[in-house]
């Protein structure tokens, strides 16, 4: 593909040498340029693409994107193209040269602080159901119908972004569901795609080691409606105070869903217990396996996105009714001694507090035990939050670590008890080892009392000092009930 073709809507500065020049690779990583490659110089979090521009000349690159100008080390015949920024003209070069697979088939994405996982997978699986060939791009795996493509981030760099769509044209696939994290949305990861519709799911405590404070969140989110184009919809949460802040600049048509309040569609919650929920969807009764008044919304966000995209009601309930619950979200199992465990995700306050009060709401008189820690070089404004969250609805809670990284266990969970209270003390323990903690929370339940062990979820391994071990909570906590005998 030829230079001129690549830069096609991309905001140029000055360009200089020839547009007619062949490009045989993209490509933003210095260390991975060949040559007869363009390499993009974007400004990243850790290092700067600029610092490498004569680095990657050497290395035979035919072309450089880039912000400013680069002092060459000498005659160069790479064409050197400046633009305002380097992230969005990545995002919609990476397009281009993909052939923009998004306007190839129906791309929705869904943003917010809990929920997206869940939200995007049950649409993957719904329109799998629905006979239709369909991809998936999320925080747990990336799909392109039965194949499975590991995922390293919630939303993947522009280039992974475009080439797994490409991918999927190729299979045939006519729609895709996409998470759209905070920090895509600002890094201009999405630039360059076309969404048919977007989902607002909720906006709470989270990521402020990077957005550093709660409005620049909220910001990040809105930029993603910010750029949807005028023939795309945005529906977004109306019982979510800032659900219509979202949509304040959007071009799309806007639609709402709500439990509590008038909606476009509106959901009733009537019955929840540890097998599921029913809820009454714009007049139709519908049964779900799914568990919690915060699946709620998901369900009916899913129901809402699947109705715009064009699907009948009936058909779309039915379908929803037989899903079973996300792997690692709510996913729970009973042992044979009777004693319930659940797994879940949860690793932001608000997203603790759903899963808690809904295990309250449905335990009886048996006593939860519950097992948090918080991820290293993350957010620690929410530890202490969240320590306190699980001591208003646990009786016990055992403190442990979570994927510390590059901070030490013991130092996150000594910010997390800054959130306790004097009078909680008594029933928080701390134990480092994150499988003792699970040992010792299986020898303190007895038959009727819930286990929740909270914040790895899905994952499949615990990241310490930059190195991933293998670590399943659902594993772990299987083995060690059989060797306790419960």
């Amino acid at each position: 593909m030829q230079v001129k073709d690549l830069i096609y809507k991309v905001s140029l500065l000055s360009v200089s040498g020839r547009t007619d020049t062949d490009v045989a690779a993209i490509c933003f990583d210095s260390r991975k340029v060949e040559a007869g490659c363009m390499f993009i110089a974007v400004r990243g979090v850790s290092s700067d693409g600029h610092t490498y521009m004569n680095d990657v000349i050497r290395k035979g690159a035919g072309v450089i994107v880039c912000e400013e100008l680069p002092v060459l080390d000498g005659d160069t015949d790479c064409v050197i193209i400046q633009v305002k920024d380097t992230s969005e003209a990545l995002g919609i070069i990476a397009a281009n040269f993909y052939g923009n697979p998004s306007t190839k088939l129906k791309l929705v994405g869904i943003t917010g602080t809990n929920g997206k996982t869940t939200t995007v997978t049950l649409l993957y699986t719904l329109f799998r159901k629905l006979a239709y060939k369909t991809g998936l791009i999320s925080t747990v795996e990336n799909k392109i119908e039965d194949k499975v493509i590991v995922s390293t981030h919630t939303t993947p760099d522009a280039i992974s972004i475009n080439k797994l769509l490409f991918e999927m044209v190729e299979a045939g696939c006519t729609h895709c569901f996409m998470e759209v994290s905070s920090h895509a949305a600002v890094q201009r990861r999405i630039a360059g795609l076309h969404f048919v519709g977007a989902i607002f799911s909720n906006i709470t405590h989270d990521h402020l080691d990077y957005h550093k404070t709660f409005d620049e969140y909220i910001k990040a989110k809105k930029l993603f409606f910010d750029g949807l184009p005028n023939d795309s919809f945005a529906l977004i949460n109306a019982d979510d105070k800032r659900g219509r802040v979202m949509i304040q600049n959007t071009r799309a048509k806007t639609y709402t869903y709500s439990l509590l309040t008038m909606a476009d569609f509106k959901a009733k919650l009537v019955t929840t217990s540890m097998e599921g929920l029913e809820m009454e969807v714009d007049g139709f009764q519908a049964w779900f396996r799914l568990i919690g008044n915060f699946n709620a919304y998901n369900l009916l966000a899913v129901y809402g996105t699947a109705v715009l995209l064009g699907e009948d009601k009936e058909e779309v309930l039915m379908q929803l009714s037989s899903i079973e619950p996300t792997n690692g979200r709510f996913e729970q199992f009973i042992s044979e001694s009777k004693i319930c465990i659940v797994v879940d995700y949860a690793h932001t306050p608000d997203a603790l507090k759903n899963v808690l009060e809904t295990i309250a709401q449905l335990k009886e008189s048996h006593k939860v035990i519950t097992v948090v820690g918080c991820g290293g070089n993350r957010d620690s404004a929410k530890r202490p939050i969240m320590a306190d969250i699980a001591c208003q609805f646990s009786d016990h809670i055992i403190l442990t670590a979570d994927n510390p990284r590059d901070e030490e266990p013991q130092e996150i969970i000594d910010q997390m008890v800054k959130g306790i209270r004097v009078v909680d003390k008594k029933k928080v323990l701390s134990v480092l080892d994150r499988r003792e903690a699970i040992k010792f929370a299986c020898t303190l339940a007895v038959p009727g009392d819930i286990i929740l062990i909270a914040g790895k979820g899905h994952e499949t391994y615990q990241e310490i000092k930059g190195v991933k071990h293998a670590f399943d909570d659902r594993l772990i906590v299987k083995e060690v009930l059989a060797t306790l005998g419960k």
